[in-house]
Formats: C-alpha cells, sequence, structure tokens
C-alpha cells in the first residue's frame, strides 16, 4: 500500500515562547482556487439559468424595455395599463427615484409577459408533428402548413442565440398513447415470431389486457404525464436499467470506435493527453451551456437533459437497486495501465492542463516501473459481477478506510482512461481486425475498464482510441456528440513537445488493497 502524506496548511500552537503559527503556502493556493473555481461555477449556473428561463428572449431586451416606459412616462404618455400609477400608489413617495423605480417594475411585468408568451408560443409550436410525415425526396413539394409552421419556429428560435439547456423549458410534454393504439401496436410487433394459434392467444390476452388492468395503468401513466413533461423517463431508466441485475459488460454497456481510416499519432502518450484535453473542453462547454443543443432539420430540439451526467458521474451498485451519483465537480480524472490506478489532476494554478502537460504525466505512468499490489490487478473485475453480489463485496470492503477512500477517487473522477498494453488495429483487407477492435473496446480483458463509470476511454499501443460507456445515464446521441466532437476537433494529435515536469506532482499513484 502506497503511504500516503498528509498536507497541512494552517498549524497553530501555544509554547512557552508564545505563539507558534505555520501555513503551507501552495496548499492554501490550492484551496484559493479551488474555491474561486466553484464560485465561478454557481455564478455561471445562476446567469445560465435566467437566460435559459427566459428564453427565447434576451435578457438585454430588459434594459430596452425599462427605457421606453421611463422615457414614455416622463413625456406624460401612460405606460400600458397604466402599470406606472398603479404600481406608484403602493410606493413610500411619488418623487422622482420612486417614479423611476416604479418604471423599472412596469418594464419587468411587461419583459417577463413577452418572455413567457414567446417561450409558449415556441412550445406550441414544437407540438406539431406534421413535418416528420412530409416526404424528403428531391421534387417533392412541402405543405403551406408546413412551411409557415418552419418560419415561425425559426423567427423565434434566431431570435436569441441557444444556450445547450434553453429549450428546456419549451419542449413539449411526451403524450401518453391511447391504449387501443398501444395494444395494436404491440400485436403487430410480435405477429411475424408467433404462429396462427400462439397469436390468436396473445390477441386474446391482449384484449383482456385492455378491458381490464390496462385501463387502470393507463390512467395513472395519464396522471403522471400531468405533472412531469416526460411520464416514461424516470421509470424507464429506474425499472429497466437500475433495477437489472446482470453484469453490465456485454449486457448493457456500449462501445464507440475511433475513426478507422485514418491514424493521427502512433505515440499513445500523445494521443491520450490530446484526447484528454479535448474532453476536459467538452466538458467546459457543457458546464457554461455554451454547447448547441441537437437540433433535428435544424430546426427540432432534442432534450438536453442527458448531458449533465455525462463526466463526473457513476453507477453505484445496490442490493435491490443501483443509482447514478453525479459529482458537480471532479478536478482530476483516473488513469488505469497495466493493473495500477492513478490519480491525475488536470488543474494546475486555476487552468486545465495544457496537451505537452498532459502528456508528460502519460509518459511517466507508462514507463512507470509500478506493479499492482495482490488482488489490484483485477479489481475492475468487480464491476463486471451481477449487481448484487458487487454490492455486497461494495459494503463489506469498501465502507471505510483507504479502500473507500481510493474507490471515491476513481468514482469522483471526471473519466477513466485506460493505457492498454495491445494496438487497436483496422485493415480493409482483414475484417477481422475491427471485430477485434469492437471486442477490445466492449469488455477488454475483463478488468481494464471501470464499467460503473459513465464511460471508460480506451487508448491503444499505436494511438487509436475508443470508449466503453455506461449506458443507463445517456443513450448514444449524447455519446455520438461528445464523440464527434472529439473526432472532428482532433487534428493536433501529433508527437506533442515534452515539458520539464512540474515542481508540483500532478500524478498520483493509487492502491487498492482489496483483499
Amino acid at each position: 500500500m502506497a503511504e500516503a502524506h498528509s498536507a497541512v496548511a494552517f498549524s497553530f500552537a501555544i509554547t512557552h515562547e508564545g505563539f507558534d503559527i505555520n501555513y503551507d503556502q501552495e496548499v492554501l493556493n490550492l484551496v484559493w482556487n479551488s474555491g474561486v473555481r466553484s464560485w465561478k461555477k454557481r455564478l455561471a449556473r445562476a446567469r445560465n439559468g435566467v437566460r435559459n428561463g427566459v428564453y427565447p428572449a434576451h435578457i438585454q431586451s430588459l434594459w430596452l424595455i425599462t427605457a421606453i416606459a421611463i422615457g414614455l412616462h416622463f413625456s406624460g404618455f401612460a405606460v400600458p395599463f397604466d402599470l406606472v400609477h398603479k404600481i406608484l400608489v403602493h410606493l413610500p413617495a411619488n418623487t422622482i427615484n420612486w417614479q423611476v423605480t416604479a418604471c423599472f417594475g412596469a418594464a419587468l411585468i411587461v419583459w417577463l409577459s413577452i418572455c413567457f408568451t414567446m417561450r409558449y408560443t415556441l412550445k406550441l409550436l414544437l407540438m406539431y408533428k406534421g413535418w416528420m410525415y412530409e416526404s424528403r425526396a428531391p421534387g417533392s413539394k412541402v405543405s403551406l402548413r408546413t412551411k409557415v409552421w418552419a418560419a415561425f419556429v425559426k423567427i423565434l428560435s434566431s431570435w436569441n442565440t441557444p444556450g445547450l439547456y434553453s429549450f428546456q423549458g419549451s419542449l413539449p410534454r411526451l403524450p401518453v398513447p391511447a391504449l387501443h393504439d398501444t395494444m395494436q401496436r404491440y400485436l403487430r410487433s410480435v405477429r411475424p415470431l408467433l404462429d396462427d394459434e400462439n397469436y390468436a392467444r396473445m390477441e386474446g390476452l391482449a384484449n383482456e389486457f385492455e378491458s381490464t388492468i390496462g385501463k387502470k395503468l393507463q390512467w395513472y401513466l395519464t396522471l403522471k404525464s400531468w405533472w412531469a413533461t416526460n411520464y416514461v423517463s424516470d421509470w424507464w431508466e429506474e425499472y429497466v436499467y437500475l433495477r437489472g441485475r446482470s453484469p453490465l459488460m456485454i449486457n448493457s454497456n456500449f462501445y464507440g470506435t475511433d475513426a478507422i481510416f485514418m491514424n493521427l499519432t502512433n505515440n499513445q502518450a500523445a494521443r491520450a493527453a490530446n484526447v484528454v484535453y479535448l474532453l476536459l473542453g467538452f466538458r467546459r462547454l457543457i458546464e457554461r451551456q455554451e454547447l448547441q443543443p441537437i437540433m433535428v432539420q435544424g430546426m427540432i430540439p432534442l432534450c438536453s437533459w442527458q448531458y449533465e451526467r455525462t463526466f463526473n458521474t457513476v453507477r453505484v451498485p445496490g442490493l435491490e437497486t443501483d443509482r447514478i451519483v453525479h459529482y458537480r465537480d471532479s478536478n482530476h480524472i483516473v488513469v488505469l495501465h497495466k493493473g495500477c490506478y492513478y490519480k491525475v489532476t488536470i488543474y494546475f494554478k486555476g487552468r486545465i492542463l495544457r496537451p505537452c502537460e498532459i502528456q508528460v504525466q502519460m509518459e511517466e505512468i507508462l514507463n512507470s516501473k509500478a506493479t499492482p499490489l495482490p488482488g489490484e490487478e483485477r479489481l475492475a473485475a468487480l464491476t463486471t459481477m451481477n449487481r448484487s453480489k458487487w454490492a455486497e463485496i461494495r459494503n463489506a470492503h469498501f465502507a471505510r478506510g483507504v479502500n473507500r477512500v481510493s474507490l471515491n477517487l476513481i468514482e469522483s473522477s471526471a473519466f477513466v482512461l485506460s493505457l492498454d498494453d495491445e494496438p487497436f488495429e483496422f485493415d480493409l483487407a482483414r475484417p477481422e481486425l475491427l471485430d477485434k477492435f469492437g471486442k477490445t473496446l466492449l469488455h477488454g480483458n475483463g478488468y481494464n475498464r471501470w464499467f460503473d463509470k459513465s464511460f471508460t476511454v480506451c487508448v491503444g499501443t499505436n494511438g487509436r482510441v475508443g470508449f466503453n460507456a455506461e449506458h443507463t445515464w445517456a443513450d448514444a446521441p449524447v455519446m455520438g456528440h461528445l464523440w464527434e466532437y472529439l473526432l472532428g476537433d482532433d487534428i493536433y494529435g501529433y508527437d506533442l513537445p515534452p515539458i520539464k515536469q512540474h515542481d508540483l506532482d500532478i500524478y498520483m499513484y493509487i492502491h487498492l488493497a482489496y483483499p
């Protein structure tokens, strides 16, 4: 077990000679930078919350309406609905300052009315589904109704540049399909799988369900749809995924490969460093909500809720049901190489490490002579087990002490990076190599992927990359968007120039003493 050294930022003692005060400037700087980063994120979230709440209106338009209200009032014209005078009645005096205050209050009321009118108008427009059933073939005509609808959606959406979550309040509710339609779709789906006798039996069961308990269940769904914008998402996550007790590997997790027709570099450390840097850039776009939401046909926004849990997320096993844990912030990643775990800090003096600085840490890890302790090399195999069994082991061996601290470091990391000791190969003349590539990313050797994390990035010895993603927290569009961003921007993936190691050790070796 690696020895852990405690860092004391401040100590105070009273001696015979007086007061003795000691402090560590470096640790205090780290604490200060961490607090500043945390408060910046809080302020940014608050600002983005206001911006998203009034979208598609613009926050700056409030000052324009305020100026108009003040100009109208002091020019002798009445503000709509005589709001200024109605507000002045409740103010202490009728001085100029209070009149300006009343003008601002009236402008705020008018502005909020405009904001919510625009917001719910956009929501009503997004309920239209006729565009989905019109032909996209060349030369086909679009109906006038769809053209008018598209024009209004474009006007409202282009009024203000949307953030990642700007459309969340304007998305229409998920409608509950009629019970009869649901049963008919079910029968159509099972018809090719059943012979005439079994299909007739299934048809009788479907009719019985529709006329008995189905009506009660349909009412529950309808009742929930009145309170929730999506009546199925939380139940789907809970009962389809989190309550499943089968192993995640193969049964649930999925993978993605590199751009197979190009290979930017054969330097494993350089490619890993560049990938880490780009992923952290993507995380920053999510945190600042600067990422543009996915738009169907360039107009119809998809729900962006899943982006919130892309990073700093883990699926924690339970005896009966798992739970998704999302950490608001994480300043490190975990690197897995030859059975050893490393904590790599991704911030230095308040900024994200540059690719060349990250490459130094990757090279240190690849060149390390460290060997895993007994039980450490195959530790990640626990995440491939039956979920209840893994929960029992977790409660028995990872509930306290160094194991709990070390496991928390892995689970609270931004993501896990696996530096594999084999190449990820592809050759058009040998299609079996692509099969091997996929299998390696899907399950590896069974203990070099942390399957509980939201995703694990894998880098082969030849510089090719891929990922293994846990399925509960998101579907393919989110990981597809992330991977598209990564591969699209990964144009600097050449051998990055080395630099001198920082005085501060950026990486830290992690041991987990599982017996």
